[in-house]
């Protein structure tokens, strides 16, 4: 599989691309978060890509930004899990602070007309690849893992597991002990050749963290380790 991304200007949230057939092909767009769209469609030029979903790994506004106009300009759908509908409706959703506030002045956010809603186990079929859907609920109550396999296995795992970290849990919608079982139930039972894409910071894989990062190391993961669908 093909991925590339970078980190957007604001907020250094990671925009990726994966297409299964590799360049000259179709392929996803990963968390089109804020100000993306000039360098992804650079990036999709470059590779010759064509977009044909957005998958998005959880509703907050940093992660889907951008979805409702790329989707709109490229008439494709996006997937999101249906907990997280009203963060997508409403990104200042629980919070005691502006939209101007959170992003500063002059930004317009324009939400997604008709997301079509992914659940724990579904997999999709897009661009030369099949993505596994993970409910991993605890940063919010539609944060999901896109996992899908090859010569090496990769999982995007959007703001629930980062290198050496994980994502917070004291926004609306998040829960330490939520996010604790999704972290033993979802992530410890992949493989550790499991290359995983956060939704922040550098990639890094689970063998690695499950030594290293101080979230994981305390928690025992069950019998069986997922390595298929």
């Amino acid at each position: 599989m093909f991925i590339a991304g970078f980190p957007a200007a604001a907020l250094g949230t990671n925009c990726y691309v994966a297409a299964g057939d590799g360049p000259g092909g179709a392929c996803v767009v990963v968390d089109p978060g804020i100000g993306v769209l000039a360098d992804l469609d650079a990036l999709l030029a470059e590779h010759r890509l064509t977009p044909v979903a957005v998958l998005l790994t959880h509703g907050h506004f940093d992660h889907v930004w951008s979805a409702a106009t790329l989707c709109a300009d490229r008439d494709i759908p996006a997937y999101v899990h249906s907990a997280d509908l009203g963060l997508l409706a409403d990104p200042t959703m629980g919070l005691p602070i502006s939209l101007a506030q959170l992003v500063g002045p002059g930004r317009e956010y324009t939400g997604l007309v008709e997301p079509r809603l992914v659940s724990d186990g579904d997999v999709l079929e897009l661009a030369g690849a099949a993505f596994t859907v993970d409910h991993a609920p605890g940063h919010t109550g539609g944060s999901v893992l896109y996992r899908t396999l090859g010569a090496e296995p990769v999982c995007f795992t959007g703001d629930v597991l980062f290198e050496g970290t994980i994502g917070r849990t004291d926004l609306p919608g998040g829960d330490t002990a939520t996010m604790t079982a999704s972290l033993r139930e979802r992530l410890l039972t992949l493989d550790d050749a499991t290359v995983c894409l956060p939704g922040h910071g550098a990639r890094t894989t689970i063998g690695r963290e499950r030594v290293a990062n101080p979230y994981l190391t305390g928690l025992a993961a069950p019998d069986t380790r997922r390595t298929g669908f």
